[in-house]
């Protein structure tokens, strides 16, 4: 009930409000009083504050900035206000007719999107910011002052040592781009330069290229040539002398396996026996008698006891001088023992020079042997992977499978299987296998009606 006594009180305080009530009516005076309201709260400044003047006087400057651009009391009078002459009289020129039909006009879409109003856009501070703005103009204030007084700053100098100027060499005159005679320049053409510092910047200077890039893998020659006896018409001691040096690599590979044979051969002593089944079948069910016989005291568990009685014994007085005494004597024994050993070397200076001699002859053969050892490996195929390197079989024929032309001859090995060797033996790739493909799925054999009706 209170809260609708407000309502109709503020209302009724509001200006233009029209009451349906006559203003006779008792009830109508409780609306005129005074509201006393306390201002000193915040949430009351709206709710009981008149502000619809400075709301008018606002958007009244708001609307004259649109519409001219400024506040009208500003602006001067021949801007407001011009003396009308009416429409002056072009002169139409005779050479000329009359243009017939209606000026033209903008079109509407453009005066839709022209802007109406004379506000200029907000200015946009970001734009013109500058990050560091203030800490670079001061870094330019000082080098203007350096500047003035002739001092180089410290990087301009570095740069002008590092690149020195060659005061005899004239510049080259620029010719002129509408010249027709000057020469084609090519923009993709590269510009031959000395300075290091101008290519390493422009990223013109080539990377150095190791040493060991340049060194080849192997000293063998990519086609190596055949023993006389391989040709199709061998002289008899050059192909006598190229079967014996299959007959060799024969011989190696029979050794091998011989080896590996005797390696894997079983033992004739290590095969089971019926007597040596029996013992193991029976090994731990027998027992077997052995006689308890006590063992004597050895001589060494008794020295071993003595020495721990006397170490717990206490040394006296005349035993620890005693010690300390002998002690100090043979530690002056040793150090005349060391002097005297030193000045016996000086008589030994000419055995000592022969020794050293000796073991740099011997360093020095031992260098040699192992730069002759690493100039063999040269024509050796490395290690490139998990395989070692198979040398193909030699390509011979026998004495009775010579052929006397050339259209008789048989052809030995292939040219593919002999490069791809070559290259394993170079040491350009590792050596491979063939891969094994191994089935998982085992193959299926159906048969089909029609076979079956014939069967």
């Amino acid at each position: 009930m209170a809260a609708r006594r407000r309502l109709k009180r503020v209302a009724a305080s509001q200006s233009g409000f029209l009451s349906f009530k006559s203003p006779s009516d008792p009830t109508a005076s409780v609306g005129s009083r005074r509201k006393r309201v306390n201002k000193n709260k915040k949430k009351n400044w709206n709710k009981y504050s008149d502000v619809n003047d400075v709301d008018e006087f606002l958007e009244d400057v708001r609307h004259q900035e649109r519409t001219t651009g400024g506040l009208l009391s500003e602006k001067a009078d021949d801007s407001l206000f011009f003396l009308d002459l009416g429409q002056p009289e072009k002169p139409q020129p005779q050479g000329e007719l009359k243009r017939k039909g209606k000026a033209s006009r903008p079109l509407r879409i453009d005066l839709i999107l022209k802007p109406d109003s004379l506000v200029p856009p907000p200015k946009d501070i970001l734009a013109y910011q500058q990050p560091n703005a203030k800490k670079l103009r001061r870094i330019a204030e000082k080098a203007e002052r350096l500047a003035a007084k002739g001092v180089v700053p410290r990087k301009q100098k570095r740069l002008l040592n590092r690149r020195p100027i060659d005061r005899t060499v004239k510049k080259a005159v620029a010719e002129a781009n509408n010249n027709p005679d000057r020469d084609y320049y090519d923009i993709w053409g590269q510009e031959l330069s000395a300075d290091p510092w101008y290519l390493q910047q422009t990223g013109k200077k080539l990377v150095k290229r190791p040493a060991k890039l340049n060194e080849k893998p192997s000293v063998l020659p990519a086609v190596e040539v055949i023993a006389p006896g391989g040709s199709y018409n061998p002289d008899f001691f050059s192909h006598q002398a190229l079967l014996q040096e299959a007959h060799q690599v024969e011989v190696q590979k029979k050794k091998q396996e011989d080896k590996l044979e005797r390696q894997l051969a079983i033992n004739k002593k290590d095969k089971a026996t019926e007597e040596t089944n029996l013992r193991e079948q029976v090994e731990g069910l027998v027992e077997e008698e052995n006689d308890d016989e006590e063992l004597a005291p050895s001589k060494e568990d008794d020295e071993a006891a003595l020495a721990a009685i006397a170490v717990t014994q206490k040394k006296s007085e005349k035993q620890i001088k005693k010690e300390k005494a002998e002690k100090f004597k043979e530690q002056q024994r040793l150090t005349s023992r060391r002097q005297t050993e030193r000045q016996q070397q000086l008589f030994q200076l000419r055995s000592i020079k022969a020794s050293i001699r000796q073991q740099e002859e011997k360093t020095k053969s031992k260098q040699m042997q192992r730069r002759i050892k690493q100039e063999a490996q040269k024509a050796q195929p490395r290690r490139l992977g998990k395989l070692k390197f198979q040398a193909p079989d030699l390509d011979v024929q026998l004495s009775d499978e010579l052929a006397g032309s050339l259209r008789q001859l048989k052809p030995e090995g292939s040219i593919l299987k002999d490069r791809f060797k070559s290259f394993q033996k170079r040491n350009l790739i590792e050596p491979r296998e063939r891969a094994k493909f191994k089935r998982k799925l085992k193959v299926k054999y159906v048969e089909k009606r029609a076979f079956r009706e014939i069967t």
